[in-house]
């Protein structure tokens, strides 16, 4: 046994079918009077129906969270949550959401409360990240961790196949670089291991049954169980990519993380043989890199960087900003590498299999 520091991430979990239905209660228990929802344009309407369950402890809803949360839309929701006077952010939706709860609340304190309707698995975690002048800067804060969590699977009904799938791959990608994290433990390599296993079983039954609610159930278990993972460790290589891609170029970024996760396991895969064994057996797979391309592709997701809007003349430019400040890598990831990333990129911009 190695030796190892673990550290539990105080926040309340509330998990199943029909959960929203305890909502009143968990705000209670934050002590909130004045509530801000916030959600994307397009989840306003659950938003809306979520509020009129609060009635009168609502203060407003901000239906303006989008994708890597731009410094301008956080500056702008604070300003609102300062008006209103809340005393708690309810985040409604995906990451784009917690992401801005998460925003107001490192220059706040405001308490969150996370409702999510994806697998993204930010909800679990005390990491933000805003994005300024095209550059996407992320940070950990205790502060921007939510207080409670509730997961519904019944409010993933609705989720496009497509997304869940991407959704379900970027949460796969958070337990997978997690079991090779520079400050990995046994707690979270078993909760990793098996956050991919349920995940990866999930998302082919819920591209042929969209509207089971116990596929969901699994999807959405999985998450929470690799978003924790994120949550506890810290992430390398794939992240720092993909944090590069989405903030420079805009890309969405479930999809982003679809695309590149099965390469940069690939490029990782001699350094740590041991995190490969356990993703390649939940992925019930011979090899970890090829069983991710595989899932992705099988499934209808997008496996080209080319696909999701990235042009190829950009490829040298990802390369030089993820070698200028990288994240900690079990394979190095300086200078001497960036020919390595360029060959790993220009694959993922082709959507050839990892190698």
């Amino acid at each position: 046994m190695r030796d190892f520091i673990y550290t539990g991430q105080a926040n309340r979990v509330v998990f199943g079918a029909g959960s929203l239905a305890h909502l009143e209660r968990e705000v209670d228990l934050i002590g909130a009077q004045r509530v801000l929802l916030l959600c994307t344009p397009e989840q306003q309407l659950l938003a809306e129906e979520i509020a009129q369950r609060l009635g009168k402890r609502v203060a407003g809803v901000y239906a303006k969270a989008v994708m890597h949360v731009p410094v301008e839309t956080a500056n702008a929701a604070l300003q609102e949550a300062e008006r209103l006077q809340a005393d708690c952010t309810v985040a409604v939706g995906g990451g784009s959401t917690t992401g801005l709860a998460k925003a107001i609340a490192l220059q706040s304190a405001l308490p969150i409360l996370a409702i999510p309707t994806t697998y993204a698995g930010s909800e679990m975690t005390p990491i933000w990240g805003v994005t300024e002048n095209g550059l996407k800067k992320t940070g950990r804060d205790a502060r921007v961790l939510p207080r409670t969590v509730i997961y519904d699977p019944e409010l993933t009904l609705s989720l496009p196949i497509g997304l869940s799938v991407t959704s379900g791959m970027n949460a796969i990608a958070h337990a997978a670089e997690g079991l090779y994290a520079q400050d990995s433990n046994p707690v979270m390599d078993l909760m990793a291991e098996e956050g991919i296993r349920a995940l990866a079983a999930a998302i082919p039954a819920l591209r042929d049954h969209p509207n089971d609610i116990d596929a969901r159930s699994n999807a959405l278990y999985g998450a929470w169980l690799c978003g924790t993972v994120l949550g506890n460790v810290g992430m390398a290589l794939h992240h720092k990519l993909c944090h590069t891609l989405g903030g420079t170029l805009n890309l969405p970024h479930a999809e982003v993380h679809t695309v590149v996760l099965p390469h940069a396991i690939a490029y990782n895969a001699a350094a740590v043989p041991n995190a490969m064994q356990r993703i390649a057996r939940a992925l019930r797979s011979e090899d970890a890199a090829r069983g991710l391309y595989q899932l992705a592709k099988d499934n209808g997701a997008p496996y080209a960087l080319r696909d999701i809007g990235m042009q190829e003349k950009d490829i040298d430019r990802i390369a030089q900003i993820a070698v200028q400040n990288p994240y900690w890598n079990p394979r190095p990831v300086n200078a001497e590498a960036e020919v390595a990333l360029r060959a790993l990129l220009q694959r993922a911009w082709q959507g050839a299999p990892p190698a």
